[in-house]
């Protein structure tokens, strides 16, 4: 019984081991994506981001950034066939993150971004078609979390908007950004690889409300 007890305790330990050596690969491989990105070099981080999500199967975080990416660049490119592809691949990851975590306020956030820019896209196919999505989308995720810094802020973005394009007051829109600002004060991710950026969107959006 003792071999038995020896032999339980060793494959217990290299059990143990395996998980603890799969976690630091993970955050050694997280940190090392964000940091790529962090330092403007999008193409290389999706390379590595799209690594880690091809063996972390139950972890919605690498298809976010992936999403993440791939939609920012989708909102700054004026090729309409890249911006297309961009949006394809962005929904692509999202999907993963949808499956994977279905009322998360920050996936809800990067599904609304996504149905933005194809909005950005095309406008007067998509304007009419994703409109109310985008707004029931933010508005879940606004009753989920009202304390996230993201989900007011892009909450807010949207309806400025809209309110723009139909000549209404923006001012109450204005004022949640203004919140948004509080909020990424004091918001603290549940870990280190969890979303944190928007503040200096939010600075800007500030600025062009004055």
């Amino acid at each position: 019984t003792k071999l038995i007890m020896t032999k339980l305790i060793t494959i217990i330990a290299m059990f143990v081991a395996s998980i603890v050596s799969a976690q630091t690969q993970f955050d050694q491989g997280m940190k090392k994506a964000l940091q790529t990105w962090k330092n403007g070099n999008s193409t290389e981080a999706l390379v590595q981001f799209e690594k880690i999500a091809s063996v972390e199967k139950t972890n919605w975080l690498p298809n976010y950034y992936i999403a993440l990416i791939n939609t920012t660049q989708a909102f700054g490119e004026q090729d309409k066939t890249k911006m297309l592809s961009l949006i394809e691949s962005a929904q692509k990851a999202q999907d993963f993150c949808n499956d994977l975590v279905m009322d998360n306020p920050e996936v809800l956030v990067m599904q609304a971004m996504i149905h933005t820019a194809s909005i950005v896209y095309d406008p007067m196919t998509n304007g009419q078609k994703l409109s109310g999505d985008v707004m029931y989308i933010l508005n879940k995720a606004y009753k989920i979390a009202p304390e996230n810094p993201r989900v007011v802020f892009q909450k807010a973005s949207f309806e400025i908007g809209m309110a723009q394009y139909f000549g209404q007051d923006t001012k109450p829109m204005c004022a949640q950004i203004e919140k948004s600002i509080e909020l990424f004060a004091t918001f603290k991710p549940e870990t280190a690889f969890h979303p944190s950026w928007g503040f200096d969107k939010a600075q800007e959006a500030v600025k062009a409300c004055k």
